[in-house]
Formats: C-alpha cells, sequence, structure tokens
C-alpha cells in the first residue's frame, strides 16, 4: 500500500539548515520511489513552492522561485498527485470538527484518507497515532 507524503519532507528535501533531516528526507523519498510507494497531494505541491521560496531572514530562502518551479515540475513527472475534489475538501471540514485538526493538516489528511493511503509520511503529528484509518508516520525520526 502506497503513502502519502506531507509537505515537510518534500521542503526539508532541500533545507540545508537541516543537514541530518535533509539527509534522512533525500533517502526516504528515493527509495519510497524506487519502489513506487509515494503520493503526494496537490496541496503539498502548492505549500513546497510557498514554504521553500519564502526568505528567511539573511539565509534568503532555501531555493530561488525557478529551482522551486523547476523542482515543482519534476514533482509532477515523478510522484502521482492526488487532486482536490468536492468529497476531499467536506473531509477535511470534518476532519477538523472530528480530530480538531488545523486546516491545512486536516486536508493532508482528508487527501490520505478519502484516497486509501496510510500511512501519512509527516513530521506535522505524533508518529505512530492513528486518525481514521490513517496511519502517522514520522520517516525522519
Amino acid at each position: 500500500m502506497a503513502g502519502l507524503v506531507d509537505t515537510n519532507i518534500l521542503v526539508y528535501r532541500f533545507d540545508r539548515r537541516f543537514p541530518e533531516k535533509r539527509e534522512r528526507a533525500t533517502a526516504f523519498l528515493r527509495h519510497g520511489l524506487e519502489r513506487d510507494e509515494l503520493r503526494i497531494a496537490h496541496q503539498a505541491i502548492v505549500e513546497f513552492l510557498a514554504a521553500v521560496t519564502r526568505p528567511r531572514g539573511k539565509d534568503g530562502s532555501i531555493l530561488t522561485q525557478e529551482e522551486a518551479i523547476t523542482q515543482a515540475e519534476a514533482f509532477l513527472d515523478i510522484f502521482s498527485v492526488l487532486y482536490p475534489t468536492e468529497d476531499v475538501l467536506r473531509l477535511a471540514l470534518r476532519g477538523m470538527a472530528t480530530y480538531r485538526l488545523p486546516w491545512f493538516d486536516a486536508h493532508m489528511w482528508a487527501y490520505a484518507e478519502f484516497y486509501g493511503f496510510s500511512p501519512l509520511y509527516t513530521e506535522d503529528f505524533e508518529s505512530g497515532i492513528r486518525i481514521g484509518t490513517v496511519e502517522i508516520v514520522n520517516p525522519l525520526e
């Protein structure tokens, strides 16, 4: 069964400020793609672009806009990408109400729940818990 990759794993793949997490994210993504075990949501690409191009003080952004666009296009080529539907959005709203999840986390969880992908690979939730039918796993631990 394939799992869903959250934005933070994609961002760590390029973030030089955290070399250990960068190495783990790179290895995790490479291994999962080789085995065709990973999917990403449209939301993750949108959030990735925002996160890696946001200025971060004197260090600047993680990637230039051009680098970020090139990488986002590569994600479209190498991953199976899940797109939002009305049902995913409604499920995310129920996830907010039922599980008290913040909007973007609820939306990412809803992709996994709706499309039947588990685990959700993320650093944003407590690893090892289950939300609905989705197991949460932090591949950077």
